[in-house]
């Protein structure tokens, strides 16, 4: 049996390798600090990637969307308002992922935090 580890670690660890990369691009340095900094973007990134789906996928933002979509497509088709698909019905990516990465590396900023805080004092 081959040990292969799942996507879910594969891409953890991608993301941690590009918090390197982007440590190193930013700041000239690989230190903690770059790293907290760094992580913290990328987890607030998709915390907030994971609230916009969720709140467009809530239906929040549907009859904004169908407004427009009616208004704008007005002159060129002859269709009723409750023929025009709302937003939640046109995204459908998985949020959970978003939310379960932003968790993860929020995690190893704070294991971060802690490590530098002890090393600190």
């Amino acid at each position: 049996m081959k040990f292969f580890p799942n996507k879910s670690v594969i891409l953890v660890a991608f993301t941690q390798l590009s918090i390197f990369i982007l440590s190193f691009i930013f700041y000239g340095e690989i230190s903690i600090v770059s790293y907290i900094n760094i992580s913290f973007y990328i987890s607030f990134a998709l915390l907030l990637s994971f609230l916009l789906i969720f709140t467009i996928q809530s239906g929040f933002y549907d009859a904004i969307f169908k407004s427009f979509n009616f208004a704008l497509s007005f002159r060129t088709n002859k269709r009723r308002f409750e023929d025009v698909p709302g937003l939640s019905e046109l995204v459908t990516i998985n949020k959970n992922p978003f939310l379960f990465y932003a968790i993860i590396n929020g995690l190893f900023m704070v294991i971060a935090l802690v490590v530098y805080y002890v090393l600190l004092t």
